[in-house]
């Protein structure tokens, strides 16, 4: 099987020890950190900014980690640059939440960040047609976006299948990464379909186990 990276959601994290959850994972091997920016508007929930990716940013350096940051905002556009100053390394937005999603990603990327776009579960692969050749990062949602803790649904697995083919038919080199519901149990079947990054919340930093010890349990079902 392919290397398939870790990005571990911090939405999940004990904010309580932030630092020292965030410095386990890394430690541990994570090559991401995920950051899932919510606004109330275009999921139910309201989450972390800008402040939250600054925190996390030299912890990630020190270990050669990227700070992947996932906008799950409206108008995107208007604070792309925000969190750019805050050091983002991977800034991803919804196509569903751009309407002039070339020109955002341009701009993230003449920020100096890695451009990434993603979907949700019911947003067809077609809406990413046009915008794939621009793109260093492609974000298959297999929940609804909006909270943590919830479970993988089915038909992603198909989903990413088609469109590792839609990358590799074009030669792009963007991550395929996924986000929902991931847990060791469904690890190998999602990388096998053609995932690259692999984000997991509640499934690193919850639970009775230590964030090293569920990472290795990732790394286990992935080898």
């Amino acid at each position: 099987m392919h290397p398939v990276k870790l990005s571990p959601s911090i939405l999940a994290a004990d904010f309580a020890n932030l630092g020292a959850q965030v410095t386990a994972a890394l430690e541990a091997g994570a090559e991401y950190i995920h950051v899932d920016v919510m606004d109330g508007r275009f999921v139910p929930n309201i989450s972390i900014g800008p402040l939250i990716v600054r925190v996390v940013k030299p912890l990630a350096a020190q270990y050669g980690a990227l700070v992947d940051v996932h906008l799950m905002i409206v108008e995107p556009e208007r604070y792309v640059g925000a969190f750019a100053d805050a050091g983002a390394d991977i800034l991803t937005v919804h196509v569903e939440a751009s309407p002039h999603l070339h020109r955002t990603v341009q701009a993230i990327r003449e920020l100096g960040v890695r451009p990434g776009v993603t979907l949700n579960p019911a947003t067809p692969l077609s809406a990413l047609e046009e915008i794939l050749p621009a793109v260093d990062l492609v974000l298959i949602m297999s929940v609804n976006p909006g909270y943590g803790g919830q479970s993988y649904i089915p038909f992603s697995t198909e989903k990413i299948r088609r469109l590792r083919a839609m990358l590799d038919s074009i030669g792009s080199t963007a991550d395929l990464e996924v986000d929902g519901g991931v847990k060791p149990g469904n690890a190998a079947e999602i990388a096998a379909a053609g995932a690259d990054v692999l984000v997991a919340g509640s499934a690193i930093f919850g639970g009775p186990d230590s964030v090293a010890e569920n990472i290795a349990a990732f790394r286990a079902a992935l080898a």
